[in-house]
């Protein structure tokens, strides 16, 4: 371990002298799952599969319009 990733106190500290092992291992299971806290990164949606494609749009008018209105927003 590098000296900036090493801890220098206990992570977790078991205060109650009655505590058993089995409820030592909970807790330990417990903040293990808990993890570093970071949320994973999102994968980017691609536009075929985006919910915003499937709203409805008015459609451009004017003149023109009907060129513009199959055109991908």
């Amino acid at each position: 371990m590098s000296e900036e990733t090493a801890p220098t106190q206990p992570v977790l500290r078991v205060v109650n002298p009655d505590a058993t092992p089995e409820e030592i291992a909970a807790l330990v299971a417990v903040f293990s799952a808990l993890g570093s806290g970071a949320a994973p990164a999102s994968k980017p949606v691609p536009r075929w599969a985006a919910s915003s494609a499937r709203m409805r749009v008015s459609h451009p008018h004017g003149p023109g319009g009907w060129r513009a209105s199959s055109l991908p927003r």
